[in-house]
């Protein structure tokens, strides 16, 4: 289409191009959000392909928050921290009706006999989000965090088809009230800044398909729409989180001061005219009892929704209660969820087996007949340990009762002792390692038993994925299935094997999986190539992660940076005796015990070897000189409260960098507390000590000029 030249042409196209927008806007807020279609999808499309022609041929009349633009921003590298208008609280739990009784009973008679009113709504298992609207148009969305701090996803949100890129014109207030920062809004029926909180999550259907994609693609399927939704918001390429076929549900404006609404059901209809999808499933309370009903219904028809549910969330209505009644420091006093109680099955127990671990711990686990709780089919429980299984009394061939512990976790509650079938044995842990044939050993005062043979073949495939993993060498797309591939290859038998591989071999490893036409799945050149890619890197983490990636027992990441601070590399921590590692502060003499075993054994000492003679750091000597002296070698900071400027892991990083030690705690040993906004208890238990307490200005110059601060004479 050539483009045309005419000044006319382009004032008819502009026209054009506005109503298109504001009819694709109007179809798409009765799809989306009131699931009531006027028009055909092929219709509809027809116009989006219109809007699409005229912004083509005049590119000056794109606009940020046309419909064309929900998909088209190039990948992120990064999320970065959005510090939230207005505090996301959690909501405090009620498990029974007996506890929700007992929220109402605390709301006090004042509220109850002021006829105040509640809304319960559905409680959505989805992903928090909230959305910021400036001028009436989507400016940020951003996920929960810590409720202070969440992560920028708006280039992913975009490509949400529920959320609108702009406000309804019937929504706009029609005078100009306080904004959300406390500042005016402007001339009258200007628009606000508006904050608005809710739920991206997955239906059903759409959660299906996906993982029947991720299958046939050779890839792992999510364990539940949850956690594929979370997921899919956190995509670095926009045009992944477009596919994945999300929606959402609104529930609350961050201040509902700057619209002069006076409640949360006036809220919710609000969020509904401005073009939101709320749900359609919530209801106005004038009574306690009317509230329990709503609670048990929704039990009742719960599998039966599109989408998953976990609760109900019950609220005071009247925005002027819900004042009054405030917060404590955790949660709203004027909210509450009602959690459903674990929806528990009977099966049979088919199999107790023992599995493996990377430290050689043997964890029993039940094999029962497949059956259907809390919306998914599980199979298999973790029994934890043989007290466990002694304590419940399981034997092979029980009825048992199973439910998921916080409807995600798999756990079996015990048997129907009545339909025991006759004959049923008591059940022990093997003498022999089920993996190896090893002797099985269970230390004294300890609940966990052991595989001894350090060369168990199980406690290799836990192992190599562990070194893979985030905290440790972090090689992302080094999954568990791809070290199990490799161990079946017999291409990897110790962690040392990682760097021996080449892009080719990687490409031509199968994965056990054939496609429809019965081919092999196989990792192919361009996974490969990533994944040689970050394996390579991976030779130059900090002893820290090696450490941890080692798999010594009861060495966690934490202590792991703590011998790395003390001893510099690999070689002085072997050449160091037992009791000058327990003297290390925080490690003590049984870590250092475990250390010395781990080091002095043979095996372990020719993995060590041969991963220094395939390039990979051993030693942290010149790395942190070569980037900052450590002027704050002997200074211990406490961070409390929420900070702008940094994250708490990379303020964490940044002291540390340079010498400093970052501790969880406030102690008369503590050097400086950092409090940043809604610091708590330890900011107070500073005060109470004496402890220096920083703001964030005095953290960003310590970072940035690596100085202590003047306190530090004290």
């Amino acid at each position: 289409m050539t483009p045309p030249r005419d000044d006319s042409e382009l004032a008819a196209a502009a026209s054009r191009a506005a109503a298109l927008r504001r009819e694709i806007d109007h179809h798409a807020y009765r799809y989306y959000a009131l699931d009531a279609p006027e028009i055909s999808d092929a219709a509809y499309d027809a116009l989006v392909r219109e809007l699409e022609g005229i912004e083509t041929a005049w590119p000056k009349l794109v606009t940020p928050d046309s419909p064309t633009q929900r998909v088209g921003a190039p990948p992120s590298e990064s999320f970065a921290p959005v510090r939230h208008a207005n505090r996301m609280y959690s909501l405090d739990n009620a498990m029974t009706l007996e506890e929700l009784d007992a929220w109402f009973d605390r709301l006090g008679p004042d509220v109850l006999e002021r006829g105040c009113a509640f809304v319960a709504e559905l409680k959505i298992d989805g992903s928090a989000l909230a959305l910021t609207y400036a001028d009436g148009r989507l400016t940020r969305a951003a996920t929960r965090g810590d409720g202070v701090t969440g992560e920028e996803i708006t280039t992913n949100i975009r490509t949400v088809k529920s959320v609108p890129l702009r406000l309804r014109e019937e929504a706009r207030p029609a005078v100009a009230q306080a904004t959300l920062f406390g500042d005016t809004a402007g001339a009258a029926g200007a628009w606000p800044v508006v904050e608005v909180r809710g739920e991206v999550f997955m239906p059903k259907a759409s959660f299906e398909r996906l993982n029947a994609d991720q299958e046939e693609a050779g890839l792992a399927p999510f364990a539940n729409p949850r956690n594929a939704a979370a997921g899919s918001v956190r995509q670095k390429d926009p045009a992944v989180t477009a596919a994945r076929d999300l929606s959402t549900f609104m529930y609350q404006l961050g201040d509902p001061r700057p619209l002069g609404l006076t409640s949360q059901s006036a809220a919710l209809a609000w969020m509904r005219t401005a073009g939101f999808r709320v749900n359609p499933d919530i209801e106005v309370c004038d009574t306690r009892e009317r509230v329990k009903q709503f609670c048990l219904h929704a039990i009742e028809r719960r599998h039966g929704l599109p989408y998953e549910i976990d609760g109900v969330v019950v609220k005071v209505d009247s925005f002027a209660m819900q004042d009054e009644l405030g917060f404590t420091a955790k949660a709203p006093r004027w909210a509450i969820a009602f959690k459903f109680p674990p929806e528990e099955k009977t099966t049979v127990l088919r199999e107790i087996r023992v599995q493996v671990g990377r430290t050689g711990a043997l964890t029993p686990l039940a094999e029962f007949d497949p059956v259907l709780v809390a919306g998914s089919t599980i199979a298999r429980a973790t029994l934890h340990n043989a007290d466990e299984v002694a304590r419940k009394d399981l034997r092979v061939g029980d009825t048992i009762i199973v439910r998921k512990a916080g409807d995600v976790i798999p756990e079996v509650v015990g048997p129907v002792v009545g339909l025991r079938p006759a004959g049923a044995e008591r059940w022990d842990m093997p003498a022999c390692c089920p993996s190896c044939g090893s002797a099985v050993w269970r230390p004294p005062d300890e609940v966990v038993a052991r595989c001894t043979n350090v060369a168990c073949p199980a406690q290799r495939w836990e192992r190599l994925g562990h070194w893979a993993g985030r905290g440790a060498l972090d090689i992302e797309g080094l999954g568990y299935e791809i070290v199990g591939r490799l161990i079946d290859a017999g291409l990897v038998s110790d962690v040392s094997d990682f760097y021996t591989l080449d892009i080719g071999t990687l490409a031509s490893l199968e994965l056990g999986r054939v496609k429809k036409d019965g081919t092999p799945v196989s990792l192919g050149p361009v996974v490969a190539t990533k994944l040689a890619a970050t394996i390579d890197a991976s030779r130059d983490r900090p002893l820290a992660r090696v450490l941890f990636g080692l798999g010594i027992r009861h060495v966690g990441s934490t202590v792991s940076e703590l011998l790395a601070r003390e001893f510099r590399s690999l070689d002085a921590l072997r050449a160091a005796t037992e009791e000058r590692i327990a003297s290390t502060d925080g490690v003590g003499p049984v870590i250092a015990a475990s250390v010395s075993e781990f080091l002095r054994n043979p095996d372990n000492i020719a993995v060590l070897e041969r991963l220094r003679d395939r390039g990979v750091r051993l030693s942290d000597e010149g790395r942190v000189a070569a980037a900052r002296p450590a002027t704050l070698a002997g200074l211990t900071f406490v961070l409390t409260g929420g900070l702008e400027r940094f994250t708490r892991e990379t303020a964490t990083e940044a002291l540390k960098g340079l010498g400093a030690k970052v501790s969880g705690s406030v102690s008369a040993k503590t050097s400086f507390v950092v409090a940043g906004s809604d610091a708590g208890s330890k900011l107070a238990k500073a005060l109470e000590l004496g402890v220096p307490v920083l703001d964030e200005a005095a953290l960003v110059r310590v970072i940035e000029t690596g100085e202590p601060p003047v306190e530090a004479a004290r």
